[in-house]
């Protein structure tokens, strides 16, 4: 997938767009996905997202909590079938643009026929733009019915109360939490189950604190979230033991899949406790199946 970050990047062709932040890339925004990449048949249009980062309503002073990061969210557009992404800076003087204006730079300017976005998608100052402004313009734009039940807000709900089946039914796939390896405390090998430790942006939703059966690629992995209250400990940590693999992760990026969670983490009565049920909580993992 060709990935531009300007629209001299990409170039003119004919295209059939989807437009919006999809932010996570969850039923509904695949649905619209979908549309466009439907619409191309055998006309010899181009399957292409228009997308934005930062989030619209980060730059416009609300906090979000990303279902996934751009890298991530550009990996599962790829899945999608979608062969060109223009991800537009967003910043204050993309919110200020008139809606015309937005429209000839970042859709008739990359040659856009077809445009598809979800109900209710506006743009341009004070979000004037709608599909109809589109048409006005020339363009085949269609709508996409929102998805009954499934928006972001609610699998943002599910995580945070770890009902991970329910978001990943949302979601369309198993929710993820993404990082890059970092060094730890190095406590888990001395307890015989060394794991990774994650790096998480800030910006990006960390499920609510417990322990849970995943995987991490085609990896089973039992993965702890929460401060380990046993060491009493106070700063969230994402660890993850890769089960039936040895070997250097430091630096690397993992994507890791929540499957299951199992229970919630604890003090125990002692060190040998604590080894015992993290043991079964290996093999439960081990058992463990994908939720979709």
């Amino acid at each position: 997938m060709n990935i531009a970050r300007a629209v001299a990047e990409l170039g003119v062709r004919p295209r059939a767009v989807a437009i919006g932040t999809f932010d996570g890339v969850h039923l509904g925004h695949a649905a619209v996905v979908r549309a466009a990449v439907d619409a191309v048949g055998s006309s010899g249009l181009v399957p292409t997202v228009v997308t934005f980062h930062p989030h619209p309503r980060t730059v416009l002073g609300n906090r979000v909590e990303l279902l996934a990061t751009l890298e991530r969210r550009l990996e599962l557009l790829a899945d999608a079938g979608v062969e060109d992404v223009l991800v537009v800076e967003f910043s204050p003087a993309i919110a200020g643009l008139e809606p015309a204006q937005f429209a000839q730079q970042y859709l008739l300017g990359i040659g856009a026929q077809v445009v598809v976005a979800g109900t209710g998608f506006r743009f341009g100052k004070q979000r004037a733009g709608d599909l109809e402004l589109l048409r006005e313009l020339g363009l085949d734009a269609r709508q996409v019915p929102l998805v009954e039940g499934v928006s972001s807000t609610r699998i943002r709900q599910l995580a945070h109360a770890g009902q991970i089946e329910g978001a990943a039914q949302l979601l369309g796939r198993p929710l993820e939490v993404e990082g890059t390896v970092v060094t730890g405390d190095q406590r888990g090998g001395t307890l015989g189950f060394p794991t990774a430790n994650l790096a998480v942006d800030p910006e990006v939703l960390v499920p609510g604190f417990g322990i849970y059966a995943g995987a991490a690629g085609d990896r089973r992995a039992a993965i702890s979230i929460g401060v380990n209250p046993h060491y009493g400990g106070t700063e969230r940590r994402v660890e993850a033991y890769l089960l039936d693999w040895s070997g250097d992760l430091y630096g690397e990026r993992i994507v890791l899949e929540l499957w299951r969670r199992l229970r919630d983490e604890r003090v125990f009565g002692s060190e040998a406790e604590l080894v015992a049920q993290i043991a079964r909580d290996v093999e439960q993992t081990r058992s463990a199946t994908s939720p979709i």
